[in-house]
């Protein structure tokens, strides 16, 4: 995938900023995605392995609907042994859609045809419409508004959750 240099820096200068760590490091574990692992709440990049930087953004939003109390409990695949995560998705999705257009970058780095089972250009459709499937998700972690209030989504009011 060609990515402009600079979509990298701008997530990972979003990231600092909302106080998700991120540390470049060789990874030699197995991940779920190449080149980066999630490891007690905080984000590993291998840049060697990496194959795509929007990856990075949509783990972020896994620690970022995590509530704080729990998110130094996260590793690698969150889901494993954890089957309640899987509804977290939903949030995450719509979270790394926000992150996006905060940021500026196209959603087309993050939701990249090799990911997200075959239904990335489904869901690059639905944001373009205005559908947010799993909004009530993420309103109820109170960390947005529904989209038709004033400041709404895409719009985050928190970042993380508390």
């Amino acid at each position: 995938m060609n990515v402009p240099d600079n979509i990298l820096d701008r997530i990972y200068d979003f990231l600092a900023e909302i106080g998700i760590k991120v540390v470049n490091r060789p990874i030699a574990q197995s991940t779920f995605l190449p080149g980066i692992l999630i490891d007690r709440g905080t984000l590993a990049v291998d840049p060697g392995q990496l194959l795509y930087p929007g990856d990075i953004l949509h783990e972020a939003g896994h620690i970022a609907v995590t509530p704080a109390a729990e998110r130094y409990l996260l590793e690698n695949d969150i889901t494993a042994g954890h089957p309640e995560k899987q509804g977290d998705e939903l949030a995450v999705l719509l979270w790394t859609y926000a992150a996006c257009q905060h940021i500026g970058i196209p959603p087309e780095i993050v939701f990249h045809p090799d990911g997200y089972k075959g239904q990335s250009q489904w869901l690059l459709d639905t944001f373009a419409d205005k559908i947010y499937i799993g909004l009530p998700l993420l309103v109820w972690m109170g960390m947005t508004k529904e989209a038709t209030a004033e400041g709404g989504f895409p719009a985050m009011t928190t970042w993380l959750r508390q």
